[in-house]
């Protein structure tokens, strides 16, 4: 049984090594546009199904609480956590608009609509993504696997080069912990004069 334990350390081990090799650059530009996103006044729509949806709440928390500074607290919302909302969509009308008619409702241009989907197929979180992207709405993707139709259809999307969903799933809070902390310190701590130069 230690050496089963020890096999999935390894694989994520190798999920991380490949991750951070190839995303460093990435997490520094979704930070940014986050940053830039809560300067003009915008807010964070996030969203996605099962464990993506408690993502979706980890990470709208850590912002409208805090990270790891004493900060002001920053709009995020998680759309996954209305049951009247999300049962009166899916009974009406179909679970697949679930997000969209959120997002409809909600978003601006100021605004960041964040899907999180590990296969990047989620027909609910597609939908409301598509939706964003064809109204000059900025768009964050979340997924892994080769991107599924999330491919092409996000401003920001980053891939999690893995088949499995529990690595996956572990690198996207890894990600947004790391986003937290980036978007933390641009406003408020050691990059914020990247903020003042633009």
């Amino acid at each position: 049984m230690e050496s089963f334990v020890e096999n999935i350390f390894e694989e994520m081990k190798e999920t991380l090594n490949k991750f951070t090799a190839k995303n460093k650059n990435l997490l520094i530009a979704i930070a940014q546009e986050i940053a830039d996103c809560f300067m003009e006044e915008g807010k964070l729509l996030i969203f996605g199904n099962g464990g993506s949806a408690a993502d979706a709440q980890h990470i709208a928390a850590e912002f409208i609480n805090r990270f790891k500074i004493e900060r002001p607290s920053l709009p995020a919302i998680a759309l996954t956590t209305d049951t009247s909302v999300l049962t009166s969509i899916s009974n009406d009308y179909d679970f697949n608009q679930v997000f969209l008619k959120q997002v409809m409702a909600l978003a601006d241009e100021r605004d960041i609509v964040w899907g999180i989907s590990t296969s990047g197929n989620s027909e609910n979180v597609i939908n409301a993504l598509r939706f964003a992207a064809t109204n000059d709405i900025k768009t964050i993707g979340f997924t892994g696997k080769d991107g599924g139709k999330m491919n092409g259809l996000c401003d920001l999307l980053l891939v999690v080069d893995s088949d499995n969903t529990a690595r996956i799933q572990e690198m996207h809070i890894a990600a947004a912990h790391i986003i937290c902390e980036l978007v933390d310190e641009i406003m408020f701590g050691r990059f914020s004069d990247m903020l003042e130069d633009e």
